[in-house]
């Protein structure tokens, strides 16, 4: 299985803010075909990562802009559909108004090879918030819901502290502590390195 990063530069845009940023954006696949995680930005160094294989799906981690942006680009350049959990709809119809996603559902199976991405619910960055774990990699991609040093942002508009404690304490926590965390943003960690922190979170809540 080949994991990639693609680092895409723009902005992220909400609650009448805006802020530059670099968002991580995984290719992972085999040979043949390629899931790409998150759409940020600028399609053709994603496409340049896929090299000409088919993909299969385009999975949008949760429907902030700057993970969603090219997301129609992407799937008219390759064919494949767009999937996003429905809780974040109000987010990409304020981007993409009217465009057809395929619903994200918690414990879906995305096929991939002689495997598949295991969807976790894991709300609280936003409500639609989804990880996706390959087990057979021994690694999740967990948006902008756990980053190395701690839990996404929670200080804007349909977020909430608790919800993304409580998601990483339940969903992801519960993964081996060899798992890699790959981000949205920023440098990869480990479930291990991040979990004795798990207190301090829940007390920073309080």
């Amino acid at each position: 299985m080949n994991i990639q990063r693609v680092v895409t530069s723009g902005t992220f845009e909400l609650d009448g803010g805006s802020w530059d940023v670099d968002n991580n954006v995984w290719v992972v696949g085999t040979g043949d075909e390629a899931v790409i995680i998150d759409a940020a930005h600028d399609p053709a160094p994603i496409l340049a990562a896929v090299e000409g294989r088919t993909v299969t799906a385009i999975v949008c981690t949760h429907a902030h802009n700057d993970h969603i942006n090219v997301a129609p680009a992407l799937a008219e350049a390759t064919g494949a559909p767009i999937l996003l959990h429905p809780a974040d709809d109000m987010l990409w119809q304020a981007v993409h108004p009217g465009v057809p996603y395929r619903p994200l559902t918690g414990d879906q199976r995305i096929p991939l090879g002689d495997n598949a991405l295991q969807v976790l619910h894991t709300p609280g960055h936003s409500p639609g918030c989804c990880s996706l774990y390959l087990e057979s990699e021994r690694v999740v991609f967990t948006g902008d819901t756990l980053f190395s040093g701690g839990p996404g942002a929670t200080g804007r508009s349909y977020s909430h502290f608790p919800t993304i404690v409580e998601s990483i304490r339940t969903r992801l926590l519960a993964l081996p502590e060899e798992t890699v965390v790959h981000t949205g943003h920023g440098d990869s960690t480990t479930i291990g390195a991040e979990a004795p922190h798990l207190s301090e979170w829940i007390h920073r809540g309080h």
